[in-house]
């Protein structure tokens, strides 16, 4: 088994999810969920097929997070792997929960901004994500002013009264 890391490609203020779903029918049933539980989001989503004739399949609504998501598809090539991209304004909060609920996924990775890297083992049969090193250790424990200062951050974007 051979160990490899690869570095999710994308602009700094993009978000994005990284999840595992067992069948074709996932490109079509996270389109669903995503355009349903936000209005007017635009993404762009890659899937892994696993078995023949192992394409990427895709779907969205924005060019440039597509090209995202199709590149990043194809540098993982783990089986049953997917990757949404959402455009700039939009974030995972909002469409995480919908998307844990399509009956394909199996799991979610990641959901984040932050520079990501994928951790895939490759054997004979395939590769597949062992897991996600999702931005930077923590340099130390938040003080009050941390605290207020986080609480802030959360009322100003909306998610705290």
């Amino acid at each position: 088994m051979n160990i490899e890391v690869i570095r999710i490609e994308k602009p700094d203020e993009i978000n994005f999810v990284l999840g595992q779903s067992h069948f074709i029918k996932t490109v079509e049933d996270i389109h669903e969920a995503l355009v349903t539980a936000v209005p007017g989001i635009r993404f762009g989503l890659a899937f892994c097929e696993a078995s023949q004739p192992r394409l990427v399949r895709w779907s969205g609504n924005d060019e440039a997070m597509l090209q995202l998501a199709r590149q990043n598809a194809l540098t993982i090539a783990a089986g049953h792997c997917f990757i949404l991209f959402l455009a700039e304004g939009f974030y995972p909060i909002n469409i995480l929960n919908p998307v844990k609920q399509v009956p394909e996924v199996c799991r979610i990775f990641c959901a984040t901004a932050n520079p990501t890297e994928v951790v895939v083992a490759q054997t004979e049969q395939g590769r597949g994500i062992l897991g996600v090193i999702d931005g930077q250790p923590p340099l130390g424990v938040e003080d009050e002013a941390d605290i207020t200062a986080r609480k802030s951050l959360l009322r100003r974007f909306g998610y705290k009264l």
